[in-house]
């Protein structure tokens, strides 16, 4: 049985209260007939009765007030006597989170913690994402996770706070293969070509093989030889030029006709890394 259906079991039965063991206790000891004060408190209001009932529920019914399927009550004494307090507390929609699926359902309960030991939550498996100690309140949104969910979490938690770290750093950026030292960040008009395009030999103007992350530049502006990173692209090498790349220009090699096509021309940061 997963945990929610569990849920709907637990909540599918008629009224839930806190105190129904408590009620047959108050049953069985209570003397019958004896009147009694007692106080009954519900949505800011108190109404108090002089009763000869023993059962909480049959007071509250006597008091006037309504109990929802939800609701609970909680009395201020072990069972019913002279004086005794009995406070009506209202069911609040919350929200339980499990592999994906929200399911929202009503509780009276007062903690994170009550609420999944009365469903039964094995906290070995699952683990709530607030405390337990957390108050219920209305909207509240409790998330299970596995043992497994929260170590992903937590590392890419981990790795969120290391390459905000590194963003900080003044110089670095963060590639696919680690951080990086940077000299200068240039703005350049990118397009994209394929290792055959030219005279087709499939060789650079270094000599070196065109292929992914080798691009073609204008030596004025960016040396040949020097290595760059470009988001979305990688960690590259100008090695080539090109009749029509002038200034602020490059021009990416790319192995496939579609990802070319694809790209277009456009404007990029072009990190020049630190030799």
């Amino acid at each position: 049985m997963n945990v929610f259906e569990k849920i709907r079991k637990t909540f599918s039965g008629s009224r839930m209260t806190l105190c129904a063991g408590l009620a047959a206790t108050a049953i069985l000891t209570a003397g019958a007939g004896s009147a009694k004060h007692v106080t009954v408190f519900a949505d800011g209001q108190e109404v108090r009765l002089t009763t000869t009932n023993s059962e909480p529920a049959k007071i509250i019914s006597e008091a006037g007030v309504e109990m929802g399927n939800y609701d609970e009550y909680r009395m201020s004494t072990f069972r019913v006597k002279d004086d005794t307090e009995i406070h009506i507390v209202r069911a609040v929609p919350v929200k339980l989170e499990m592999g994906g699926t929200v399911r929202e359902m009503q509780t009276a309960r007062a903690t994170v913690g009550r609420l999944l030991d009365e469903l039964g939550i094995d906290r070995t498996k699952y683990q709530p994402s607030l405390s337990e100690d957390a108050l219920i309140r209305k909207g509240l949104h409790i998330k299970l996770r596995t043992p497994e969910e929260i170590a992903a979490e937590e590392a890419q938690a981990q790795q969120a706070a290391q390459e905000e770290s590194l963003a900080l750093r003044e110089g670095y950026v963060e590639t696919s293969r680690g951080a990086m030292r940077y000299t200068n960040v240039m703005v350049m008009e990118a397009s994209a070509y394929l290792p055959t395009d030219g005279g087709g030999s499939c060789v650079t103007a270094t000599g070196l093989p065109a292929t992914h992350g080798v691009v073609a530049v204008d030596p004025d502006v960016i040396p040949l030889g020097t290595r760059l990173y470009i988001p979305g692209y990688g960690v590259a090498i100008a090695a080539d030029t090109g009749g029509m790349i002038e200034g602020d220009m490059i021009d990416l090699c790319m192995e496939d006709y579609d990802d070319c096509m694809a790209f277009g021309r456009r404007d990029i940061d072009v990190y020049i890394l630190e030799t």
